[in-house]
């Protein structure tokens, strides 16, 4: 299973919460520098599967590597970014106190951060348009800076692997826009990014690979030839509508009656 030139590599992974299941079997290797959607319904197991990979929850059964690394090894090359609404935002902190956050696994919680954590946040909070901001109270960003900033924070830490959940909810289409070109940027850039989401238009129209996930693996490959009506009314229980558009496809709920 061990191949360095994938960022993560499952194998008959199992997992779930007081005896009930909520990942089976799950097998799928995504190669870095890659821009990957995890899709699928509530309930479907993609926060399990990102707190499995982060070893936060541990799995009943089977193999994780990151990087050719068990997970406890490549630690460092993980970056996670919560969904939003899980945050504190009236937390009396700035932007760069969260994002300076990203580089204590490096210098401890006890130690100053030195010159180069202060770089390595300008430099974070650069990549993600938030230059400038670095003061502001983070109760006062807007949702699309709030997702930046949770992103900056991983960045920080020099991550490789990018876990990010549901940070495209509740945006406008600016934001969403926004965000959707700074995925494409750190992709290009060699990261590798794992991103759970139910906007699978945008996954059709920008992402490279996507897991269609319902506690199994309903499919795995490039968005184009998995997001058919068959794969997707397995992995969602219910009609979905697909109509082309002009940059792929349109992913909608059929309406009923």
């Amino acid at each position: 299973m061990t191949n360095s030139t994938n960022a993560v590599s499952v194998h008959d992974l199992w997992a779930g919460y007081d005896g009930d299941p909520a990942l089976e079997a799950l097998t799928f290797d995504l190669p870095a520098g890659t821009l990957v959607g995890l899709a699928g319904p509530n309930g479907s197991g993609k926060t399990t599967l990102l707190k499995t990979l982060l070893g936060l929850l541990q799995p009943w059964r089977g193999q994780i590597e990151l990087f050719g690394q068990p997970i406890k090894s490549a630690r460092r090359k993980l970056g996670y970014a919560p969904q939003s609404e899980l945050v504190d935002w009236d937390f009396p902190a700035t932007v760069g106190d969260v994002v300076m956050m990203g580089r204590y696994g490096r210098i401890g919680l006890l130690r100053r951060p030195a010159a180069a954590d202060r770089d390595a946040v300008r430099d974070a909070l650069a990549q993600v348009a938030l230059n400038g901001l670095a003061d502001r109270q983070i109760g006062e960003l807007s949702g699309g800076q709030q997702r930046r900033m949770l992103i900056a924070r991983a960045l920080a830490q020099e991550a490789e692997l990018l876990l990010l959940d549901e940070p495209l909810v509740g945006l406008d289409a600016t934001s969403q826009h926004d965000l959707l070109t700074l995925f494409e940027t750190l992709r290009d850039k060699g990261k590798t990014l794992l991103v759970a989401t139910h906007d699978l238009s945008c996954v059709a129209a920008c992402f490279d690979l996507t897991l269609l996930l319902n506690r199994k693996l309903v499919a795995f490959g490039v968005p184009g030839e998995i997001f058919t009506p068959e794969l997707l009314n397995e992995a969602y229980d219910e009609h979905l509508l697909l109509l082309p558009t002009e940059g792929g496809v349109y992913v909608g709920h059929h309406g009923h009656g």
